[in-house]
């Protein structure tokens, strides 16, 4: 038997039970739901620097708009607010890296 106790996409007890394998799970409260999600987004980023990759990045996007959803946000507040930001403040592109304020 291998212990995960971590938060898993909705699709994985399905899998699993199709390989011929037994699981067991529980659904969480909606405080226990956020602390997991932040563990995940935590452990996506965690993979994404390991791997740079795009799949990982897809994750890290996932485990993000679960997190902005599950605090009672919608996507388009969440795009409304980066939108806004960027147009205030820019955005990464110019690739900019302050050295220091004197």
């Amino acid at each position: 038997m291998k212990v995960y106790n971590k938060l898993v996409r909705d699709k994985i007890p399905e899998i699993i039970e199709a390989d011929g394998k037994t699981c067991k799970t529980k659904i969480l409260s909606d405080e226990e739901y956020i602390a997991a999600l932040e563990t995940k987004l935590n452990e996506e980023v965690a993979e994404y620097q390991a791997d740079k990759n795009l799949e990982e990045m897809a994750d890290v996007l996932e485990a993000l708009q679960a997190i902005c959803v599950a605090r009672g946000y919608s996507l388009d507040e969440l795009e409304a607010m980066r939108a806004k930001k960027a147009e205030e403040r820019g955005g990464f592109s110019d690739k900019i890296f302050l050295e220091y304020v004197e």
